[in-house]
């Protein structure tokens, strides 16, 4: 045998230990940096997600609470039970109703805003950014404070418009037929800010000379509008549109402390019902299989439209 092949062949049998060794020792700054996280995501994310779950197919009540293991199975009833319960029928109605009307008005608002702010006001473009972006970070109860004050029927900012020309106002929240359509205006102009933000950055990173060829070509505005900024900002209209969607098929805090679900449910939406099941009621397995099909209807309608826009921005 050669000499010192023996030496060598140990060397680089000991080398790969080692290496993992120091691999390891290395790795130990990462996972402790990561454990807050992780521990605060099993925490506050994962165990209540899977116990949802679990829930969702047992009679869990307020009696159950104490000893949870105490609730009983009972399969697959929970969600037979929601698409014979008129209440949730209802409910999910009106959510649809919110997102059909709300979305489109929503990414359309903040498209159009963008745009405008794009070409230019001026010194007062940072004061128009900050007038539209203010309601997405003010308190629910401060939104909720101004809005009641603008359509409160007897002394509403509404109402005394109405009163000046000669006119009564409706009952907005008061009314079927109005309450809906009186709190998407109002999510509306809640939301307005973050789709205007997200285009504005969609609109600045399209290159000037783009717009100067087309310029130069005769385009007008329109054209301009419909040839250029629409595709261009496609991958950002499928970003808000998604994400809009998802907000406002999972709306709750408008119905919560303007009406309530009322008048007659007719602003019942399908988080709040939850909520009133869960908190209310007590009926926390029903409540937990609600949370489930809303998760499966949010989970369909986004991969829709993923596959819808995602095909127009090719």
């Amino acid at each position: 045998m050669r000499p010192g092949a023996g030496a060598g062949a140990g060397s680089h049998g000991t080398r790969g230990p080692r290496r993992r060794d120091r691999l390891s020792v290395q790795n130990v700054p990462g996972w402790l940096f990561s454990t807050p996280f992780l521990v605060l995501f099993l925490t506050f994310m994962a165990v209540p997600i899977v116990a949802t779950f679990v829930m969702s197919f047992t009679d869990f009540g307020l009696r159950n609470v104490a000893d949870p293991f105490s609730a009983e199975f009972t399969g697959v009833q929970n969600y037979a039970e929601l698409f014979g319960d008129e209440r949730f029928l209802t409910a999910l109605f009106n959510t649809t109703y919110f997102v059909v009307l709300g979305v489109p008005l929503t990414v359309g608002a903040g498209l159009l805003a963008a745009v405008l702010l794009n070409r230019g006001v001026g010194r007062l473009r940072t004061v128009f950014r900050v007038g539209f972006y203010a309601p997405v970070v003010t308190s629910i109860v401060a939104v909720a404070v101004v809005w009641r004050f603008v359509l409160d029927p007897a002394d509403g900012l509404i109402s005394g418009l109405a009163a000046e020309v000669g006119l009564t106002s409706p009952d907005f929240l008061g009314s079927k037929v109005l309450a809906m359509p009186s709190l998407i205006v109002m999510a509306v102009w809640r939301n307005l800010g973050t789709a205007m933000v997200l285009f504005l950055a969609g609109l600045q990173g399209i290159p000037a000379e783009v717009r100067e060829a087309a310029r130069l070509d005769g385009a007008g505005i329109w054209q301009e509008f419909r040839s250029i900024t629409v595709p261009l900002l496609r991958p950002t209209m499928l970003y808000v549109s998604v994400m809009t969607t998802i907000g406002f098929l999972n709306v709750f805090e408008e119905p919560f402390v303007m009406t309530e679900g009322g008048p007659d449910n007719a602003t019942l939406t399908v988080s709040l019902d939850m909520y009133d099941q869960g908190f209310k009621f007590f009926h926390m397995g029903y409540a937990s299989a609600m949370a489930y099909v809303l998760f499966t209807v949010i989970l369909a309608v986004t991969l829709l439209q993923l596959r819808l826009l995602k095909d127009k921005t090719k």
